[in-house]
Formats: C-alpha cells, structure tokens, sequence
C-alpha cells in the first residue's frame, strides 16, 4: 500500500524557512512523479512544485525563486524548502505522488506564516 507522510509544518515568521518532508512507504522511483500542493482556509487547492521521474522540476509562479523542490531516493522521501515565506504561503501543503493515473495523497501538514 503507499502510503505518503508529510512533515515539517509550523509557525514560523515572514522571511523565514521552512522545509516540508514527505516520507513514502515505497520506493518513489517508482512513481511517474511527486509534487506538493496547498489549500488555504476558503481557498481551492493550488498546485505548488513538481518533480518527475526524470528529476525535472515545476514551479508555479507563487514559488518560484522561493521554494526548492528534491528528493532523496535512498530515503524515499521528497521535500519542499521553502524559503523567505509571506504570510500568503499561509496553508495546509499536501504531498502527491503518482503512478500512472493514480493519484496518492498525504494528510497534509500546516504551514503558518505571521506577519
């Protein structure tokens, strides 16, 4: 079964960093690709970075130059740093994974950012 742990959330201060983990109880080789999304209290879920079997990286534009997206096959983990957080980063991140078409799904850690 896959399963997909994420953690790393808390409080932390505008300006400050933060680095997400996503543990998987299999081999993440394995997966097509992994990715982080987040959803903010009355917000849709929103994608936030990508990364694919090949290693290459997706951003959207609310990230970019600010979050770094990796992962460590030996420790079948991936993680998301994130770096000089605004209090709009402010949500719940969700850890993704795919195979094929089937989607998996972490419960979620929360981020929050003051102001």
């Amino acid at each position: 079964q896959v399963q997909l742990v994420e953690s790393g959330g808390g409080l932390v201060q505008a300006g400050g960093s933060l680095r997400l983990s996503c543990a998987a109880s299999v081999n993440i080789f394995e997966f097509n690709g992994m990715g982080w999304y987040r959803q903010a209290p009355g917000k849709q879920r929103e994608f936030v970075a990508r990364i694919n079997v090949g290693g290459k990286t997706n951003y959207a534009e609310s990230g970019k130059g600010r979050f770094t997206i990796s992962r460590d096959n030996a420790e079948n983990t991936m993680y998301l740093h994130m770096n000089s957080l605004k209090p709009e980063d402010t949500a719940v991140y969700y850890c993704n994974a795919n195979i094929l078409a089937r989607d998996y799904w972490g419960q979620g850690t929360q981020v929050t950012v003051s102001s």
